[in-house]
């Protein structure tokens, strides 16, 4: 099955370059989509541009994919549930979830001019990153690409309802699924409380299991084709 991978936050489409081959060893071929504004120097780039490019990897895929989308980008994933209901086998959100309609992408961190520069590690000290060792840390520090501003101050849009019967999938890394649960039933999360066909599953491991547990996360994504 062809899998659609969207990084979050700073990455381009290498993030997923450990991945990719344990996907191919379970009889996937992942593509590996690198957003604009992250990776290919458009820094005018706004959120429609990047929700463009997940739906063009979509709509270029072999049969009905499934779309992994992580951290941030998990928003990305599920607007592939929104606009194309019928042509994708379901969404995976690896340690993030969708944000709310009419509400801002990724307005988290301050920008410096018309980008947002990855914050240093401070931010995400604890659970996050410590199964990061340094030089990991140093080596992905070193990788990230400033997001455009239009990016993530970009609103977010749903259209069309029949997302949430689409087969879901929240990977845990640094949080639980209880926690998560916690957090859909308290109505933090109103994308997921309204999904019809939402499963959660555990990944011991932290925000960034594509550097980490890249075999478990790709074992992970292949019982998600199977629901």
């Amino acid at each position: 099955m062809d899998i659609v991978l969207v990084a979050g936050l700073w990455l381009d489409g290498s993030a997923w370059d450990d991945v990719l081959p344990e996907l191919e060893e379970l009889g996937h071929r992942g593509i590996a989509v690198t957003l604009p504004g992250q990776g290919d120097d458009a820094v005018a780039a706004t959120y429609e541009d990047q929700v463009g490019a997940v739906l063009a990897a979509v709509d270029a895929a072999d049969g009905a994919p499934l779309v992994v989308g992580h951290s941030a980008a998990s928003t990305l994933a599920w607007v592939a549930a929104d606009r194309r209901p019928d042509a994708v086998t379901g969404v995976v959100l690896v340690g993030g979830f969708p944000s709310t309609g009419e509400t801002t992408y990724a307005d988290f961190f301050e920008p410096t001019g018309d980008a947002v520069p990855f914050p240093g590690w401070e931010p995400f000290a604890g659970p996050d990153s410590d199964d990061m060792s340094p030089e990991l840390k140093a080596e992905v520090a070193a990788r990230t690409v400033p997001v455009p501003v239009g990016v993530t101050k970009g609103v977010v849009h749903w259209i069309d309802e029949r997302r949430h019967g689409v087969p879901l999938t929240l990977v845990c890394p640094e949080f639980t699924p209880d926690q998560a649960r916690e957090w859909i039933e308290s109505g933090d999360v109103p994308e997921l409380a309204d999904a019809t066909a939402l499963e959660l599953v555990d990944l011991d491991s932290g925000h960034w299991p594509m550097f980490t547990q890249p075999a478990a996360l790709a074992a992970l994504i292949d019982e998600a084709t199977k629901r």
